[in-house]
């Protein structure tokens, strides 16, 4: 069976950041215990299993928002996601007397800074992005003013109602092109002179864009959480964009032989949370594999905590 791993994948700089932020806090005792990070500080449960094995507490629930969230820490450090939280999230933090430790990604901050300058010189704000996902949550915070959309029938709906004001439109970073597409397209019929600041980040782009461009394979595989956007994406795009038929795992342990009875050539990539090694795991795993062979199937992973965030 052939094996391609495709390039770039894993991470980028802004979970490297985030990363070595805990890791700094961890190893740094003049941070006060306990550490907390407010949600996962990337979206990769393998990271946070590690992390609370060395002693943060990663707060996560999807029924509360981050300002509620911070109800629940009295004392402390508390870090700040690399997906980004609103300045009110910041000042409650202070304001209870926790040390803030702020992992927001640089990518982020740039689509805050913008949606905050434009609300300022009077436009109508949309934000196009997933439910249920931090980084919405976040530039949501900025302002009861901004509009978010999630498909075309939000976007049909929104321009049925449209006020008389020039339209800036932004986006999640870990959108694919689809995503955004359908929306903005339904939003150009009404308004053709909006103004569009495409945020998708490069490492979102040029994962997507070697997925895309990959040479004919029968099966991708991405690595990555179920929780990912980004990783999520590398999957759509495979069958969206190329017609290749993709399954995401989280490691190696996911993977089901049966997938690979017919298969003779794969792909592999990975998203912008999942550390290296659980890829290059994955990759060892299938350049051993014969699907005639009973005794490659086995596949449990042997990483340890300190391999996940090596």
């Amino acid at each position: 069976m052939k094996i391609i791993d495709l390039r770039p994948r894993g991470y980028c700089h802004g979970v490297v950041r985030a990363l070595q932020m805990v890791k700094k806090v961890i190893q740094d005792e003049s941070y006060p215990r306990p550490i907390h990070i407010l949600g996962l500080i990337v979206h990769n449960k393998k990271i946070t299993e590690a992390f609370t094995h060395f002693g943060v507490i990663s707060l996560d629930d999807a029924s509360k928002t981050r300002l509620e969230l911070l109800d629940q820490i009295t004392q402390g450090t508390v870090i700040m996601t690399a997906h980004g939280v609103s300045d009110q999230v910041v000042q409650k933090a202070i304001t209870k007397g926790l040390t803030v430790v702020n992992a927001t990604c640089r990518d982020v901050t740039k689509v805050h800074d913008a949606v905050k300058i434009h609300l300022n010189l009077g436009y109508e704000i949309v934000y196009i992005g997933h439910k249920n996902h931090p980084e919405p949550e976040g530039i949501l915070g900025i302002s009861s003013d901004i509009t978010f959309l999630e498909s075309a029938l939000d976007a049909m709906n929104f321009i049925q109602k449209y006020p008389n004001k020039t339209l800036f439109v932004t986006n999640q970073t870990t959108l694919s092109r689809y995503d955004i597409d359908v929306v903005l397209n339904v939003l150009k019929m009404k308004c053709p002179d909006l103004l569009f600041d495409d945020d998708i980040c490069d490492a979102t782009t040029t994962r997507q864009k070697a997925v895309i461009e990959q040479e004919p394979v029968d099966l991708c595989i991405v690595v990555g959480d179920q929780l990912s956007s980004n990783s999520n994406k590398l999957a759509f795009v495979s069958v969206q964009e190329r017609n290749i038929l993709s399954y995401r795992v989280e490691g190696v342990s996911d993977i089901n032989p049966e997938w690979f009875k017919s298969v003779e050539s794969v792909s592999i990539t990975s998203g912008a949370s999942t550390p290296t090694k659980v890829t290059n795991e994955v990759i060892e795993y299938l350049k051993q594999f014969d699907y005639n062979k009973k005794e490659t199937w086995e596949h449990v992973s042997s990483l340890t905590y300190l391999d996940i965030l090596s």
